[in-house]
């Protein structure tokens, strides 16, 4: 398969941002955080500390709140709509969302909260990917099976990918030799070596496979959500390794501790309103930890050290922030209508 020219045009487009701050609130109990409306505060400084940012699919912007005081910062309208899936940059200072009505990325500086650029990618652009030094994005296009490949420093689209059919989940190996597509329509993962833009290898996953995530070992974790279970592929063999029932409808995974029990796997099950917490050897997967959690869960992150889960729940509408070590709820922060996606900045 080969790689084709970019045929779209880049759109800019400005936008004022809404944002704020919330009275604060003790984080030694279940609390309500706010409200997803936020009035009008100062602009952030240069120096940006870590933030927690959901895309809300049907609010069509993104909710920006402060990852240690769990404090909504503000709101970021994407200019776009059904806003979906999220990448941050490194430094923090970019904000890639993707949104699937429109087929465009909306491009956001994190320290002016502020859409500053609107790229048409392909119909139902669904996710995003950065690649390991945050020079390109990869976007996958459900619509015209295909990854179109952006430049981040001038927004001008690279080239574009034929892949499988309907491609909802991306991710790149930790040394950026690979990228990882899956395929809806295929029921398959479809491995892309990053210096050629070729598919070398197509994997059977199951079906409906969607979000995917490198585990701090590197190994390749997705989620079947037309069935009830996960799956994990070797990062150097490209084979299925270990697969797992978790329940119906899997939504997202993120990694993260409890006690010396080593990295746990956390799954969303949107059928159970559960994470279900998996951990040993990804040929041999145990349940480790089961935390019951709001209505639809779905987006799931962790912070850097593994000691907070952040679990968005596109039914109750809110982010709720876990401590690992009690399965603890510790807050609740009201964002926007059917929240899909988290990410945290460093």
């Amino acid at each position: 398969m080969t790689q084709s020219p970019h045929r779209y045009m880049l759109a800019i487009s400005l936008a004022l941002t809404v944002a704020g701050c919330a009275e604060t609130a003790s984080l030694l109990e279940p609390a309500k955080i706010g409200s997803y409306a936020v009035k009008q505060d100062a602009p952030l400084s240069a120096s940006l500390s870590p933030r927690i940012y959901v895309a809300n699919e049907s609010t069509n912007d993104v909710s920006v709140i402060d990852a240690t005081t769990f404090q909504p910062i503000g709101t970021i309208p994407s200019l776009n709509h059904s806003t979906h899936d999220l990448a941050v940059s490194r430094d923090g200072r970019r904000l890639y969302a993707s949104n699937l009505a429109s087929g465009r990325i909306s491009v956001i500086d994190t320290v002016k909260r502020e859409t500053i650029a609107s790229i048409y990618t392909g119909e139902r652009c669904h996710v995003v990917a950065l690649s390991n030094d945050d020079s390109q994005l990869w976007v996958a296009n459900i619509g015209e099976n295909t990854i179109s490949i952006v430049d981040t420093k001038t927004f001008r689209i690279l080239g574009t990918i034929p892949v499988a059919k309907g491609p909802t989940g991306l991710t790149f190996s930790h040394d950026g030799r690979f990228a990882f597509v899956s395929g809806q329509g295929d029921k398959t993962v479809g491995v892309v070596d990053t210096a050629t833009h070729q598919v070398i290898k197509t994997i059977p996953v199951g079906a409906n496979p969607h979000f995917m995530v490198v585990s701090r070992d590197g190994h390749v974790w997705g989620v079947n959500t037309g069935q009830n279970d996960i799956y994990v592929l070797d990062p150097e063999t490209h084979e299925k390794v270990g697969t797992f029932i978790v329940g119906d409808k899997p939504q997202q995974i993120a990694f993260a501790f409890k006690g010396t029990s080593g990295s746990i796997a956390y799954v969303t099950v949107g059928s159970l309103n559960k994470v279900i917490g998996l951990g040993g050897d990804p040929s041999n997967l145990k349940i480790v930890d089961e935390i019951a959690v709001g209505e639809g869960p779905n987006g799931i992150w962790s912070n850097q050290e593994g000691t907070r889960l952040f679990v968005a729940h596109d039914k109750g509408n809110e982010i709720r922030v876990i401590d690992t070590g009690t399965g603890q709820t510790i807050a609740t922060v009201p964002v926007g209508r059917k929240p899909i996606r988290v990410v945290v900045s460093r």
